[in-house]
């Protein structure tokens, strides 16, 4: 079940399921604002991955391939998308979990809070299921030739922010991926990630 609420002042509130005596926490940040301290080395990277879809195309068409105003609006576009990019991750939870889909009061952090067990496999896919929204944007921006430089540039401004904003979740599949076995169940509780050993 989704939930819509607009303004969500404690993440905390959200993220009490019913937590396994067997439940282990992983050694992850305490707050959102930590984990995107830790995600920032994952931010660089997928900026450079755009960077450099940037610097080749230019050197192939041999010509400036945005529209640099055109290039905001995409941007700006891509944000609001953020609420999208939350409902990706709602949309992959079992159909008994609850989950919350909001933004966070006095920050522009959009949120999608669940405290549910699930498989490592399912937990991989949810977290990492809204790069969609960076990726079809690049590969149309890598595809498209120069003189479309207002889509290359709507397209290239989605693409900065689809691939940007799911650094923290890709931290947190790095996390799991190193802490949890294939075989134990992931689950959010509060502000910590825990792992359920099977």
């Amino acid at each position: 079940m989704i939930i819509f609420k607009p303004l969500i002042e404690n993440i905390k509130e959200y993220q009490r399921g019913n937590l396994s005596e067997n439940a282990v926490r992983l050694n992850t940040p305490h707050s959102i604002d930590e984990t995107l301290k830790k995600a920032a080395p994952i931010t660089a990277v997928l900026s450079i991955v755009l960077f450099l879809a940037m610097f080749i195309k230019t050197i192939v068409e041999h010509d400036l391939v945005i529209n640099p105003i055109a290039f905001v609006f995409g941007f700006i576009f891509g944000f609001l998308l953020l609420a999208v990019h939350e409902l990706l991750h709602a949309v992959v939870y079992p159909k008994d979990a609850k989950v919350t889909v909001g933004k966070l009061k006095g920050k522009l952090v959009f949120v999608a809070l669940a405290s549910f067990p699930m498989s490592r496999f399912r937990f991989i896919v949810m977290s990492l299921i809204p790069f969609v929204l960076g990726i079809i944007p690049l590969l149309v921006f890598v595809i498209l030739p120069a003189e479309y430089k207002i889509v290359n540039g709507l397209m290239f401004g989605m693409a900065a922010m689809g691939m940007v904003s799911p650094s923290a979740d890709v931290y947190n599949v790095i996390i799991v991926l190193c802490q949890a076995k294939k075989t134990d169940k992931i689950m959010f509780f509060e502000d910590d990630l825990y792992k359920i050993c099977e």
